[in-house]
C-alpha cells in the first residue's frame, strides 16, 4: 500500500525536477537572443514584400481615382471637348487628382517606378497628366474664371490661389516631363510657376507667407508647397534664380522656426508675436524634411548655398531621430509622448532618411536601421484595402496643445499614401544598396 501512495508522489516529484531542469536561466540559456514581444515586426524589409505592400497601395489607388469627365446628370463619359457644358465634372473618385496631396502621390508613383522598373506606376502618372493636359485648356475656354472657381472645376490648374494650389503638383510635372513620362506639361508647369514665383503673398524679405490665421504668417508646411516646384524649375531652365529663391526659403524659414536645441521646427510663426508658441507638429516638419531632400536632388553641387542646405537637413534628421517611438512611429506633436502615434509623418521620415542613405548623405550605420523600423512600423497601418490607416487629416495652424491632439485620422486623408508610396520605395532601394542583418537581435550594416 505504501507503493501505492509513494508512487504518485514520485511521479509528481520528477515532473517538477524535469521542469527546473528546461527553466532557463542565466546559467543554461542565451537570455541575449530571447525573441521579444515586439509591437511592429523588427527585421530587415524584404524586397518582394516591400513590393506587394506597395502594389496593395497602388491597386486601391488605381481603383479610386478615376481620370475621366462624366455628365453629372446621366452619368455616362464624356470624351468630346464639345460635349462640355454645365452638367460636366471631372468624375468623383476618393481623392482630388489636383490637390497639393496628389503632387506628392504623383512624385511619390515616379520613385516606385524608377527603382522597381513597374511601368504600371509611371502609367498612373502618365494617364492623369495627360488628362490634365487635355481637359484644362478645354474648360479654361468654355468657361470663365468665376465658374471655374465656383464649381471648382479643374479651378488649382487653371487658376491656383494659395500655394497649396500649384506647388506639389508643379514640381512632379516637371519631373515627369524631364524624364520623358508626359511631354505635354509645359503650359501648366508654367502657370503653375508664375503663381509661386510671382504671385503668393511674401514678406518683405522674400519669405513665402500668408494672412491666415494671423497676418504675416510663416507655415512650415509651405516649404514644401514652395521649395521644390522652384528647385526643380531650376532643373528644367537652368535658370539660377530659381536655385536662389529655393535656398532662400529655406535659410529664411530655419532662421524663424528651427530650434536649434531640441532638432525640429515649430509649426507656425507669426510676424507681429514677440514670444512664440512651439508646437512641433510632425507632418509639417515632414514637409521641411522633404523640401530639403528635393531641393538637394537638382541644387548644382557648386550652388552655394548647398552646403548650408545640406548642414541643415543633417542637423534636422539628428532632432528628428532622439524622437522616434519604440514602436518606430514618430507622435503627432514630435515631443509630447502623450500625443497619438501618427503615419504619414512616420512615412516622410522614412522616405527622407533613407533616401539621404542612398545619396551619400547620411551614414547607412547611423541611419539605416531607423528608417528601416519606421518602415516596418508604416507597414502596420496598411489595412487589407490598401488603405493608410492612422493619417492626420488636413491641419491648420494653433497656439495651444488641444487642437493638435484631438486632429482626426482618416483614412481619407490624402496626405498618407504619397509619403507611404515614397518610404517603400527608397526602403526597397536601400535594401537592394546596402546589406543588413541582425547581430546580437539588432539590425546592423554589414560592412563587405
Amino acid at each position: 500500500m505504501k507503493k501505492f501512495f509513494l508512487l504518485p508522489g514520485l511521479l509528481v516529484l520528477g515532473v517538477i525536477n524535469l521542469h527546473a531542469q528546461q527553466k532557463q536561466t542565466d546559467a543554461n540559456a542565451p537570455l541575449h537572443a530571447l525573441q521579444p514581444d515586439y509591437p511592429v515586426p523588427y527585421t530587415v524589409p524584404v524586397k518582394e514584400n516591400i513590393k506587394a505592400m506597395l502594389d496593395k497601395v497602388f491597386n486601391y489607388l488605381n481603383a479610386v481615382t478615376p481620370a475621366q469627365m462624366i455628365n453629372k446628370q446621366t452619368g455616362e463619359v464624356v470624351t468630346n471637348k464639345s460635349q462640355l457644358d454645365t452638367n460636366t465634372i471631372v468624375k468623383p473618385g476618393d481623392f482630388r487628382l489636383t490637390s497639393y496631396e496628389w503632387g506628392v502621390t504623383y512624385s511619390a508613383m515616379q520613385r516606385v517606378y524608377q527603382v522597381t522598373k513597374d511601368k504600371q506606376y509611371a502609367d498612373y502618372v502618365t494617364t492623369r497628366f495627360n488628362f490634365l493636359a487635355e481637359w484644362v485648356p478645354a474648360v479654361k475656354e468654355k468657361f470663365s474664371v468665376e465658374y471655374i472657381q465656383k464649381k471648382h472645376f479643374l479651378n488649382q490648374p487653371i487658376d491656383p490661389h494659395a500655394l497649396d494650389d500649384a506647388g506639389a503638383v508643379c514640381a512632379a510635372m516637371i519631373k515627369a516631363q524631364t524624364s520623358g513620362l508626359n511631354n505635354n506639361l509645359r503650359p501648366l508647369i508654367d502657370n503653375y510657376i508664375n503663381y509661386v514665383a510671382k504671385k503668393e503673398y511674401r514678406l518683405k524679405d522674400g519669405t513665402l507667407a500668408r494672412h491666415r490665421p494671423q497676418e504675416n504668417t510663416l507655415w512650415l508646411d509651405d516649404m514644401y508647397m514652395g521649395v521644390p516646384a522652384l528647385a526643380q524649375m531650376g532643373k528644367l531652365t537652368g535658370d539660377q534664380k530659381y536655385f536662389d529663391d529655393a535656398v532662400k526659403q529655406v535659410k529664411q524659414f530655419s532662421q524663424r522656426m528651427f530650434n536649434k536645441e531640441k532638432g525640429v521646427y515649430m509649426h507656425g510663426w507669426v510676424e507681429s508675436m514677440e514670444t512664440h508658441p512651439e508646437f512641433r507638429w510632425g507632418r509639417a516638419n515632414g514637409w521641411a524634411l522633404l523640401a530639403k531632400t528635393e531641393l538637394l536632388d537638382v541644387l548644382p553641387e557648386n550652388h552655394p548655398g548647398r552646403a548650408f542646405v545640406l548642414q541643415q537637413f543633417k542637423a534636422h534628421v539628428k532632432g528628428l531621430a532622439s524622437y522616434q517611438s519604440g514602436k518606430g512611429f514618430w507622435h503627432q506633436l514630435l515631443d509630447r509622448e502623450d500625443s497619438y502615434l501618427e503615419t504619414s509623418a512616420t512615412a516622410i521620415y522614412a522616405y527622407c532618411i533613407a533616401h539621404a542613405i542612398n545619396k551619400g548623405w547620411l551614414d547607412a550605420a547611423t541611419y539605416a536601421p531607423m528608417a528601416m523600423l519606421a518602415w516596418n512600423a508604416v507597414t502596420t497601418k496598411v489595412n487589407a484595402e490598401g488603405q493608410v490607416e492612422g493619417t492626420c487629416v488636413g491641419t491648420g495652424m494653433s497656439f495651444e496643445p488641444m487642437f493638435y491632439y484631438h486632429r482626426p485620422v482618416n483614412v481619407y486623408a490624402a496626405h498618407g499614401y504619397g509619403p507611404v508610396l515614397l518610404a517603400g520605395a527608397e526602403i526597397y532601394q536601400l535594401v537592394s544598396q546596402f546589406n543588413f542583418g541582425m547581430n546580437d537581435s539588432s539590425i546592423q550594416l554589414i560592412k563587405k
